[in-house]
């Protein structure tokens, strides 16, 4: 490492020490009770789809509708003993669930749906042993198809986030290259090693385990895990992310995190999170199925009630109360929420957007202001050469004679010069009798030329004249500057800074088109702070404010009526993420599981934010169209059922009831996938 010693690098590279929250996150992570459910209800749907078939040929008014006609002996009774099967296979777990949601005195969903299949089955059983009316059995059949199918969708998406994560779990290597003390190798089983323990990574091989590298250097591929399409340069004493590929060079890695603090583990508990924090719509949507169940109750007894009173037969009354009562359950409601959030939970997660709070993501979408915080948000945190200012030459010359001794330090100085050489297509010379000089900077040999990269203080030593003005402003921008002398010739100086990230402009500019203000916040100097504030165009800029001030600045910001999303880095920005109506963390690293935010960035990029505010309005507006839809599916199909139209000839019968209520299911089905991801 070479010694360029500026003092603003300092400020800009002070890697915060994260630390990846105070609590173990326990990993009961009821994935496979999940699945197994989730296997359970298509096992479910499918056998009493098998057995509904007969259900259907076998009903009378089905064989009227269908103008055909199947009869043998007893075979109404072949009819309630496929009923009495599909209704206590197929409708078992909405029945359970139901008793759980008596028992708990909060009705809702299943009761909803446990009260239709009752009486569908209760009735049309009466019918079979010789009360008068007609048999319900073909609905009872196809809304418990109908339901099972529902549960089986909304659940298999909600896992589709943590399917997708899980997934990535199975791709991490079972077996690594432990080193041990004497400096031989043994593979053994990733689940024996131990902290602090020693792993070789040869090339193309994934990386098994979280770990610091402690020799060797190599290009780490953490597409998989963070989005990040181009292969990230690490050496020596950098963190490394089990599940990444290692490209080049052989790695030894110190063994930092394993199983459940590890970057995986973490990442799959805040997706869990996030599908299970109930969000505001979908207790809305609990306290209508709430309030449905006591209206089909209601509804029901009201129904039989008039057409009892108005001189109809017994059993032309109970037909219509069941109806009403089976019509009532509207499956699109229990879609309505949960499939929206399955939906958006998973297009997040593959757009590197961890969920962590539903409720506060759900309020990102009122969001007034976006509050950055500077350094590795807004900046890359890596140097890039802004100006080049050359002396009676070209600035090509100047960058060529700097990069070629350059390209011999791993300085993020020397990175940032070199990479500008190789943007302009300079092709440079090997570079001999290299040297650091300590606090000064570099030297060497360059086609037998003595070639010196030097600092301020170097120039003001030994009193060589340079443009004072110009570096004047550089410096005033809160920029480094180096100096090039060939021959103790003053070539020219070439300034850098951390450079700000493209995409930073873009979110800014996309934030102000939405009405939404963008405030940075930093502990950075002035002049710093104004130099990247102009080069983004936010125009409300807080400079130099201690870690434990940020909260109140956040305060202050709140305090003008405005809602604000802070984005930080977790741990230094804590409180004032923690005050933030919507904290935002930035993901960078292995250390994703911050504590205090609801929504994480996996990949550190500002226009996420602006993925987050669209996703939010999008999802919110999914939401309400589909508890408008199911709702409305209510307040049409209810007075049909109970028979308001009946004077006039238009009685709904249960076939059409159960016919509506499926394409409601379908519709808000249809909507809630439709859902389209941030741009």
């Amino acid at each position: 490492m070479t010694a360029h010693n500026h003092d603003s690098m300092n400020e800009e590279h002070k890697h915060h020490d994260h630390d990846s929250g105070g609590e173990e996150h326990s990993h009961d992570h009821s994935g496979h009770d999940h699945g197994a459910m989730v296997e359970d209800f298509k096992k479910r749907f499918y056998i009493s789809l098998i057995i509904t078939l007969p259900i259907l040929l076998l009903s009378p008014m089905i064989q009227d509708f269908l103008g055909f006609s199947i009869t043998f002996p007893f075979d109404k009774y072949v009819l309630f003993g496929l009923a009495t099967l599909i209704f206590f296979y197929g409708g078992w777990p909405f029945i359970t669930g139901a008793i759980d949601e008596g028992k708990n005195k909060s009705p809702g969903m299943m009761m909803l749906i446990g009260l239709a299949i009752v009486v569908a089955y209760v009735y049309s059983s009466m019918v079979v042993f010789g009360f008068e009316g007609r048999n319900f059995f073909w609905e009872l059949a196809t809304l418990i198809d109908v339901m099972l199918l529902g549960h089986w969708i909304e659940m298999k998406s909600v896992m589709g986030a943590s399917n997708a994560l899980e997934e990535l779990v199975k791709l991490m290597p079972d077996k690594a290259h432990k080193v041990n003390e004497d400096g031989s190798t043994e593979d053994i089983k990733v689940g024996q090693l131990e902290h602090g323990d020693h792993v070789l990574v040869k090339p193309g091989e994934k990386v098994p385990v979280d770990g610091t590298i402690i020799e060797g250097k190599s290009a780490i591929d953490e597409s998989m895990l963070t989005g990040e399409s181009v292969p990230v340069e690490k050496g020596t004493e950098e963190e490394v992310i089990g599940g990444s590929i290692n490209k080049e060079g052989s790695l030894t890695i110190e063994v930092k995190k394993l199983g459940e603090d590890s970057y995986l583990s973490q990442v799959i508990t805040l997706v869990e999170e996030a599908q299970n924090s109930k969000s505001r719509a979908q207790d809305f949507a609990n306290r209508a199925a709430k309030w449905l169940f006591y209206l089909a109750l209601g509804a029901g007894i009201a129904t039989f009630a008039v057409w009892l009173a108005l001189g109809n037969p017994i059993d032309m009354a109970i037909e219509r109360m069941v109806t009403v009562m089976v019509i009532t359950c509207p499956h699109a409601l229990g879609l309505a929420a949960p499939l929206v959030v399955a939906v958006s939970t998973s297009i997040s997660a593959k757009h590197g957007l961890l969920i962590r709070n539903r409720t506060q993501f759900e309020n990102a979408r009122n969001v007034d202001a976006v509050i950055f915080d500077k350094t590795g948000t807004l900046t890359r945190g890596e140097f890039g050469v802004t100006e080049v200012i050359a002396n009676g030459t070209e600035e090509e010359e100047v960058l060529y004679w700097a990069a070629s001794i350059e390209q011999k330090s791993e300085h993020p100085l020397a990175q940032g010069i070199v990479g500008e050489a190789e943007k302009r297509d300079i092709t440079l010379e090997n570079a001999e009798d290299f040297e650091s000089v300590t606090g000064r900077g570099l030297s060497g040999q360059v086609k037998g030329r003595k070639v010196q990269v030097m600092s301020p203080g170097y120039m003001r030593e030994y009193g060589i004249e340079y443009d004072t003005k110009a570096f004047g402003r550089m410096s005033e921008e809160g920029k480094t500057v180096v100096f090039v002398l060939v021959d103790e010739e003053y070539k020219g100086m070439i300034a850098l800074a951390d450079m700000v990230r493209e995409s930073a402009k873009d979110a800014v500019a996309d934030l102000k088109e939405q009405g939404i203000r963008s405030v940075m916040l930093t502990g950075d100097n002035r002049k710093v702070a104004d130099w990247v504030a102009g080069q983004i165009g936010i125009d409300e800029v807080h400079a130099e404010v201690m870690p434990d001030h940020k909260a109140e600045k956040v305060k202050e910001i709140q305090e003008k009526g405005l809602r604000v999303a802070m984005t930080g880095d977790g741990i230094n920005d804590a409180p004032a993420l923690a005050t933030a109506d919507v904290g935002i963390a930035i993901g960078s690293g292995t250390d994703v599981a911050v504590e205090t935010a609801d929504i994480v960035l996996v990949k550190s990029d500002p226009k996420d934010i602006v993925s987050i505010v669209s996703l939010s309005k999008n999802t919110y507006r999914k939401m309400v169209q589909n508890l408008w839809w199911a709702a409305g599916y209510n307040i049409f199909a209810i007075p049909l059922a109970a028979g308001v139209l009946a004077p006039i000839g238009i009685l709904l019968s249960p076939a059409i009831g159960a016919v509506l209520m499926s394409l409601s299911t379908v519709v808000v089905a249809v909507n809630a996938k439709m859902m389209k991801a941030p741009q």
